[in-house]
Parts: C-alpha cells; structure tokens; sequence
C-alpha cells in the first residue's frame, strides 16, 4: 500500500473520530434550548402567523382602487353612396359611434384607513403574544424531556451501581459457598435475586433511550440517541421566593394574559371601525364623451366632446351597519370575561406549581438530611454481618431491597422537583427558577 493510501486512510480515520467526539458532546439546558428555538417546527411555523399578520396590516392600509369605463353606444357605418351632383360618399365604418369614458373613486371618510390599520396591528400585536405563549408551553415540554433524560442517566447510573455490589456480594458468597460457610438454597436465592438487578439495569436503558428520543424529537435533531448527550445537574435547592412575588412576576410576564389585555384593546378599535364604516361614503366620477352622430348637425366639430363631474351619495337609511355595531360592542365585554378568566387562571397556575413545588420540597430535605446516608449505612451494615454469618439472608435481601427503594426514590423526588420547577416557570411566563 503507498504512503498516500495510507495518509488519506488516516486522514479519514480521523475525521470520523473528530465527527464522532463532537456529536458525543453533551449538551447543556442552554444550548439544548438554543437548539430548540432555531429547529422546532411547530415554533417555527408559529412565527409565521406574524408575518402573516404584518402582511395583512399592507392590506387594511390599501386605498379603494378607481374605476374606469370606457363604453360605446350608436354605432353605424355609412355606406357609399350616389350624391345628386354625380359625386360619391366613401364608405366610413364607426363613423357616427358615441364613446363615453368615466374614472370614478370611492372616498373614504372617517378614518377607515387609519382604523383598520390601528386593527391590523394590534391583531399582529396578538399574534406575536400567542407566539411567546406558544413558546411557553413548548419550552415546558422541552424542560420536561431535558429533566427526564437527566433523571433517566441517574436511574441507570445507579441500576449499573447496584448490579456492581451485588456482583461483588456474589462473588463473596460462591467463595463462601466453597468453603462451606453458605448452604447451596442461599447462594442460589442470592443468584435468582440478580435477576432483579439486571430488569433494573435494562428497563433503565429503555427508558434512557425513550427520553432521547422525545427530546430529539422536539429539537427536529436525527442524531442517534446513542450519539446524543445532554450534561446537567439533577439536584434542588431549599431556597424559594415568597408566593407574591411569583404572582406579581407572572402578571408582568404572562404572554396569554398580555395577549388578552391586547385583544380588548383590538375589539374596541374594531368597535369604533364599525361606527366609521356606518358612515357614507361619497363617489366621485369624471367623464368625458365623443357624439360621433353630430357629424349629421350643421353644429361645428368641437360639439362632439363633452366633459362631466358627478358625486354619487349612498343614502343610509336602513342600513347603516347597526348589526356590525352591536356586535363589536358586544365583543369588548366578550374579551374582558376572557381577561378576567386568564388572569384568574395565571393566578391558578401559579399557586398550583408554587405548592407542588414547595411540597418537592418538603419530601427532598430529609432524604438529604438522613435518609439517603441511612440508607448506606443500612445496607452495608448488613452486607458485612451477612458475610460474617451474624445476619440472615432475608435481613440482607431486605436491606438490599430498602437502599434500592430509597435511592430510586429520592432520584424520582428529584425529577418531580425539576418538573414542577419547569411548570413554575411557565406559569410565570419566565425562567425563575434554574
């Protein structure tokens, strides 16, 4: 093989590896989120509602378009034709037709215009509040996929853990088994018992690799779970502000409650577009005319144009858009309820993920306090009085089965934590808890 072969294999060789390490970085919150916001779909498509409502704010704005007809009445052809004096008339097709054209325009009074593009923008105000609301919720999804495949890592982490010392207590015991010191229904309990640890260790595999695919799922990534890291602390903190300013944080920061402050505010602009538009409306028209059937007047030739001015008055005497009127009168109170139930609702949301919250932490404190290091001592206590022949079997399997709950326990308390943590945040309307 020449060295250029072999350099270029090399070369390759590298590459892979350099491309396999940087898609095997872990991932931060920030940057998973970063991620999130530049390649989810949904919140892609989300944003362009507001181009779209940008685009409809260059057509309430449009003037009415004028109107031009041209129209010709009277046509007649002259044919040739004997005069008295021995002479003849050509024939002259058109000759004695009547053209009229009239440029006629609609004026618009009372600020239509203007009102409809005070409307178009306020709508597109909304829509940009429903986009920072949608990326609320999916920013709670994406948190909850993050913290589950955090919580997922610690369970196989302490599903390889425990299969380890147990392996380690095998070993012990088949030693011991040789020399007698066990009897064979022990050791081959303690062999049956492995089989626990090893459903632990691949039902956490399972849903390792499930938890990937969800949050890979809301990133639009086609990256390998196995490829795919994600770094982050799974702990909680005992701090946490006073319920008030939960509240006042969340009605500065909401963007549903924003957006229904900003839909009043558009249905009495839209109120006050239905009072213009029950106003008339004047059309102004201009024409001008050629009479081709003067040519048989003994009038000169300049009488066959005419020039005309009109203004055409609509008389609003039934309709004068009364319905229209009524009804976005009636919107206005329609969107106050609506205010009023999406500010008790942020209300509702907060207190709920403020007691889930506190109650997390409430259950955490004495697993770190006392429970997780009890847990320990248990078990290795027992572990070694077993070894020695000064505990039973079963007080082992039971010490066993108490630090597996106990951790497990304290690790799901931990995700409920995180999770509840993430819904506080959403129902504030902004990241103020890490």
């Amino acid at each position: 093989m020449s060295n250029l072969k072999i350099k270029s294999i090399y070369c390759a060789l590298v590459l892979m590896l350099s491309l396999r390490a940087a898609a095997q970085t872990a991932l931060t919150w920030e940057q998973v989120r970063e991620r999130f916001e530049r390649n989810n779909p949904n919140l892609l498509a989300g944003a362009l509602n507001i181009d779209e409502s940008k685009a409809q704010e260059i057509t309430a704005y449009l003037r009415p378009n004028p109107q031009f007809t041209l129209s010709s009445d009277g046509t007649q052809t002259i044919p040739t034709r004997k005069n008295p004096d021995g002479t003849s008339n050509p024939w002259q097709p058109l000759y004695a037709t009547y053209i009229a054209g009239n440029f006629s325009y609609l004026h618009e009074r009372q600020h239509k215009r203007e009102l409809r593009l005070e409307s178009a923008r306020k709508g597109t105000g909304i829509a940009v509040s429903s986009q920072a609301d949608l990326e609320r919720t999916l920013l709670f999804n994406l948190r909850g996929s993050y913290v589950s495949v955090l919580q997922a890592e610690a369970v196989l982490r302490l599903a390889k853990d425990n299969l380890a010392y147990y392996d380690h207590v095998l070993d012990i015991s088949r030693i011991r088994f040789k020399d007698g010191d066990i009897a064979k229904i022990d050791l081959d309990r303690l062999e049956l018992q492995r089989v626990q640890y090893e459903s632990d260790w691949q039902a956490a595999e399972v849903g390792l690799r499930t938890a990937k695919i969800a949050l890979l799922t809301l990133l639009n990534d086609r990256t390998s779970p196995d490829a795919f890291e994600v770094s982050g602390n799974l702990d909680f903190s005992e701090q946490l502000q006073p319920l008030d300013d939960f509240r006042k944080t969340a009605l500065e920061n909401r963007p549903d409650l924003r957006a229904a402050l900003q839909s009043v505010d558009k249905a009495k602009t839209d109120h006050q577009l239905a009072v213009a538009n029950g106003s008339t409306d004047p059309t102004f028209s201009a024409w001008w005319t050629y009479n081709g059937s003067y040519n048989f007047s003994p009038g000169p030739v300049t009488d066959r144009h005419t020039l005309g001015l009109s203004v055409s008055v609509p008389l609003r005497i039934f309709d004068r858009n009364q319905g229209e009127k009524l009804r976005t009168q009636l919107d206005i109170t329609r969107n106050e309820k609506l205010r009023d139930a999406a500010e008790a609702q942020v209300f509702s949301d907060v207190d709920s993920a403020y007691a889930t919250l506190n109650s997390n932490i409430v259950l955490l404190q004495p697993y770190r306090a006392k429970y997780l290091q009890m847990s320990v001592s248990v078990r290795d206590t027992v572990t070694y009085a077993y070894q020695k022949g000064k505990a039973s079997l079963l007080d082992f399997l039971n010490a066993e089965s108490d630090y597996r709950a106990v951790q497990l326990a304290y690790i799901n308390l931990l995700g409920a934590y995180m999770t509840s943590a993430a819904q506080l945040n959403q129902a504030v309307g902004k990241e103020v808890m890490p």
